[in-house]
């Protein structure tokens, strides 16, 4: 059973930073691909970032050039450092892990999300 644990949300003002982590706890298990979503209030989540395993990332157009997101060496934690925010950035960032399963479809995990808000 894979868990993930996220800390580093707060309050920030435009123009800031903000740091997100996220620890993938559990045994025998390895991951494909980690990555951020949020959600903002009355919208749907979307995807932020993500990165796989060995090193690819994606974002989502709204935050290249402010956001980078990186995994640790055992691929059991990946960060988002959040640069120039913007008060559209606010919203609860979630983490994501896909875990490689027996199947041909892999296991989708969920951090509890962290709130992130940007004052302008």
């Amino acid at each position: 059973q894979v868990q993930l644990a996220e800390s580093g949300g707060g309050l920030a003002q435009a123009g800031g930073s903000l740091r997100l982590s996220c620890a993938a706890v559990g045994s025998g298990f390895s991951v494909n691909r980690m990555g951020w979503y949020r959600q903002a209030p009355g919208k749907q989540r979307e995807m932020v970032a993500t990165i796989t395993s060995d090193g690819r990332k994606t974002y989502v157009d709204s935050v290249k050039g402010r956001f980078t997101i990186s995994i640790d060496n055992a691929k059991t934690a990946t960060y988002l450092q959040m640069n120039s925010l913007k008060p559209e950035d606010t919203g609860v960032y979630y983490c994501n892990a896909q875990v490689p399963t027996t199947t041909f479809t892999p296991l989708q995990v969920w951090g509890q999300g962290t709130l992130v808000t940007v004052s302008s």
